[in-house]
């Protein structure tokens, strides 16, 4: 078997780091940007179309989902409370693929179960070292 060559940058105690720096920056950025802005700057068109599968109303449904979506990934941006910011967003990613969409293939849901895994990674390794430290 072919072994890697043996660069200090390759063996950086910095890469795991990095690249949970990545995974949550990127994760966060995506959802923002595809569901959760999309959400709060046409909310009004947005309650026509909600899901409402617990019968909580369209606001609060969307309001819950907003938070999720926009509010939490900030928070995963900066660090702050990663793990607990993961957990309404994969509340909301189960209630989408188990309950909203029950009938969808693997491949309809691949984006969902997707960031299922990458939240779920998140929550369970946490932010990394690089974060945003807020004053006491």
């Amino acid at each position: 078997m072919a072994r890697l060559p043996n660069l200090p940058l390759l063996h950086s105690p910095w890469l795991p780091a990095a690249g949970l720096l990545f995974m949550r920056v990127a994760a966060a950025v995506l959802l923002l940007v595809i569901h959760g802005l999309p959400k709060l700057l046409d909310w009004s068109g947005e309650l026509q179309r909600i899901e409402d599968p617990f019968g909580l109303g369209a606001s609060l449904t969307l309001g819950l989902a907003v938070f999720a979506e926009v509010f939490c990934p900030l928070l995963l941006i900066l660090g702050i409370g990663a793990r607990l910011a993961c957990l309404p967003v994969l509340g909301v990613l189960l209630v989408a693929l188990v309950v909203v969409h029950p009938a969808w293939s693997l491949e309809q849901g691949q984006f969902a179960w997707l960031f299922l895994v990458l939240y779920g990674g998140l929550a369970l390794t946490g932010p990394g070292p690089w974060v945003v430290k807020l004053p006491r």
